[in-house]
């Protein structure tokens, strides 16, 4: 790693979003390092940071943000000058099923790195080391955080919405936005928190809603789809969230919070139908390219007498508690910060479907 240069702890970023900040940022600031904590629990993964392994100004470590002698030695050993926090379980429905590892991760992990990042940077309460002024802790959260949203579309979460968490996931992320909040106020450690919308795009995991839209379809399988499908969420392309949290960690104002929203709300079944005619045009049912190359002709199960991908879509059991909508009002980060989304669902959709096609090894009619 290069010592001249400042050294950041980014967390979790073997996940969908880290996973696609860690090249943008290394590509875009030569003046820093990275050092990458995560776990590899079930949704991390090294493939997604192929690309930066052999980068001289990224160091991954495998392990567990809960332990601290860990954390410590990192903050040590590498002289951390800044964290962005990524890492934490992200999946409702898991936390519905077993909330205690949510809890876990989300609130005792949070902790355990910004109770560090006080003590490594900080001689006490509002007293910063010398060496360490400018040093800043970034947490990324969610607006799930908000609850939900009437069906009215000048209802939108702003900065100044009252936390509402309804799932055990997003009381979580709500708790670990209170102590990192607390630091701020009770230490005057420097702090942000970013709260996003729905992200989608490259790398993420094959358990969310949009890879399993997609997964399903080019395998002739059920798309299985919650309740009527008339729950709407706010859709950021990932690209555009890494743009906004540069813009944050380097520009925000301490001790503030900025939604970062695409201003792209689709019902889910707009999202199906969306994906499903995108298919349609591009890998017709009964072309024979629905399947991986690498797989052998006699497991290509036959696709069903269908002519759209849509006649796969299956309306299944509701989850429990699934909040009606969420929309994000980004105009802060827009009027103070200068952020504005490069892609639009339509665009981004395009490209997120491509990059399925190549990790699938599929090719088009």
């Amino acid at each position: 790693m290069n010592n001249k240069n400042k050294t950041i702890l980014v967390t979790g970023c073997a996940g969908f979003i880290g996973s696609n900040f860690v090249p943008y940022f290394l590509e875009k600031y030569s003046n820093y390092n990275l050092v990458n904590l995560d776990l590899l629990t079930y949704a991390g993964d090294l493939e997604n940071l192929k690309e930066c392994e052999n980068n001289p100004r990224y160091k991954f470590i495998k392990g567990d943000i809960c332990n601290r002698e860990l954390v410590e030695f990192i903050f040590s050993e590498y002289d951390i000058q800044g964290v962005i926090h990524f890492a934490a379980e992200s999946h409702v429905d898991n936390s519905i099923k077993n909330p205690g590892v949510f809890v876990q991760t989300n609130v005792n992990g949070t902790f355990t790195l910004i109770d560090v990042a006080y003590k490594y940077w900080m001689n006490k309460p509002f007293s910063y080391k010398e060496k360490y002024n400018n040093c800043r802790f970034h947490h990324i959260s969610t607006d799930e955080v908000y609850g939900t949203l009437s069906l009215d579309p000048h209802d939108l979460f702003t900065e100044k919405t009252p936390y509402a968490p309804n799932s055990p996931y997003s009381a979580s992320k709500a708790s670990s936005d209170m102590i990192v909040r607390s630091y701020q106020e009770t230490y005057g450690l420097n702090t942000v928190i970013t709260n996003c919308s729905n992200n989608y795009g490259p790398k993420q995991h094959d358990e969310k809603l949009i890879p399993t839209i997609i997964r399903n379809a080019l395998k002739g399988n059920p798309i299985p789809i919650y309740g009527d499908g008339k729950n709407i969420r706010d859709w950021l392309y990932v690209l555009d969230h890494c743009k906004g949290i540069d813009l944050v960690y380097h520009n925000g104002k301490n001790g503030e919070t900025y939604n970062i929203g695409g201003r792209n709300e689709r019902t889910n079944l707009q999202i199906v139908d969306r994906i499903c005619e995108i298919l349609d045009k591009e890998v017709p049912l009964g072309t024979g390219n629905l399947f991986p190359a690498n797989q052998k002709a006699e497991d290509k199960s036959s696709v069903p007498n269908i002519k759209s991908y849509k006649e796969l879509i299956t309306f299944v059991e509701d989850r429990a508690g699934h909040d009606r909508r969420y929309a994000i009002d980004a105009s802060k980060l827009e009027n103070e910060l200068g952020w504005k989304a490069d892609e639009n669902f339509d665009s981004g959709i395009v490209k997120t479907i491509e990059w399925y096609f190549k990790k699938y090894g599929i090719n088009k009619w």
